[in-house]
């Protein structure tokens, strides 16, 4: 326990944050994580109550399990793009937790990785909001009527926002706390409309090139009929070129 220790500075070249390594360190009020830090151990952050801001930056892949619990300060957190799992209970009993920004909509959450975040309101999805506004400006614009028909979802504001969710749990006392996490449904429900609408952008434009290439190719003396050099891209052939886009 360092009880006494305020502001930490930690190296670039640092690999891993240890277990348990800034444990009850009560004074504790920010963190900076290099991005050479690419896992943040078990409980390495636990029972820092006055832990208000903590900086993770892209490098980081992982967040183990209990490496924020009991950071009742923590209001808003932002993970990183690199990050791929966030671990049960890696922010429990963060109790006045309001907002989580993420920049990797396909970081694998835990079910629990916000046990008993009884403030927990909202999830913002930056890609993702980033790949909307790019269908949108493509000129795709009844994706915006299908969008604002996914009730409590906010999105025109230069953000995209799901509302998190709660569901009541009895634990091993007993007693009832909260599972906090975001609405998986409107998320799958968001990714999939994104996804159909890059599909659809992705091959028109691999169409129209194609069109071109053998309008271009014709015999100049014996123009080829511009209708009948029309090529439609196969299904298979669409889903490699959108995996390779994305």
């Amino acid at each position: 326990m360092h009880s006494r220790l305020r502001d930490v500075v930690l190296s670039d070249g640092l690999k891993k944050i240890g277990s348990y390594v800034f444990r009850d360190c009560q004074a504790l009020q920010r963190i900076t994580v290099p991005s050479t830090v690419d896992e943040i151990s078990s409980n390495a952050f636990i029972y820092c109550e006055n832990l208000r801001e903590v900086v993770l930056n892209d490098g980081i892949k992982k967040i183990k399990a209990d490496a924020f619990g009991r950071c009742f300060s923590i209001e808003r957190i932002t993970i990183p793009s690199t990050v791929v799992a966030i671990e049960q209970y890696a922010f429990h009993h963060c109790s006045r937790l309001r907002e989580i920004v993420v920049n990797n909509e396909g970081v694998q959450i835990d079910d629990q990785a916000f046990y008993n975040c009884i403030s927990l309101e909202r999830f913002k999805f930056t890609t993702l909001f980033t790949r909307l506004k790019n269908i949108i400006q493509a000129g795709q614009r009844d994706i915006e009527v299908k969008m604002d028909d996914i009730s409590a979802v906010e999105w025109r504001g230069g953000e995209l926002i799901i509302p998190a969710v709660r569901r009541e749990k009895h634990n091993g006392s007993g007693r009832v706390v909260i599972i906090a996490g975001v609405d998986k449904e409107k998320l799958n429900k968001i990714e999939g409309l994104i996804v159909h609408y890059e599909m659809k952008e992705a091959t028109t434009l691999f169409e129209l090139a194609l069109w071109k290439a053998k309008i271009d190719q014709a015999d100049t003396s014996n123009p080829a009929d511009r209708d009948a050099c029309r090529t439609e891209v196969p299904g298979p052939v669409k889903d490699d070129i959108l995996q390779y886009l994305r």
